[in-house]
């Protein structure tokens, strides 16, 4: 199992490892028999002998997203201007909204959004490709 940051392991990765040591696993024998560190075996037993809490906790800590206020006027500028660049949309929103972004924070907040724009603009080629 990989460990993606900032993602918690699975509910049924939690409750195996409770299993096992409730079946009379040591912490080492657990963390190699299901591929996970002996710290991860640890901690989730040691949360549950504490709290009696079973499931992970929410993630803390999270920053909003930058441009999370703008979020309704960027979709209501893609819905006017769908086949605007990632540069036209940067210099809208330093127009309109006052707020110098980069190319990787516009294309991110799309994605976020489930829009997309062009990256370049049209050449308008003529002929074949």
């Amino acid at each position: 199992m990989l460990f993606q940051r900032g993602k918690a392991y699975s509910q049924d990765l939690r409750e195996r490892v409770l299993a096992a040591a409730d079946e009379g696993g040591r912490v080492g024998q657990i963390a190699r028999g299901l591929r996970v560190s002996v710290s991860y075996v640890s901690k989730v037993l040691s949360r549950r002998d504490k709290t009696g809490e079973t499931t992970a906790r929410p993630q803390r800590c999270h920053l909003t997203p930058r441009l999370a206020d703008l979020h309704g006027s960027i979709r209501r500028q893609v819905a006017v201007q769908p086949d605007a660049t990632i540069a036209e949309l940067r210099a809208w929103l330093l127009a309109t909204h006052e707020v110098a972004v980069s190319d990787g924070l516009v294309c991110n907040t799309l994605a976020e959004l489930g829009l997309t724009l062009k990256k370049i603009a049209s050449r308008g080629r003529t002929g074949s490709p």
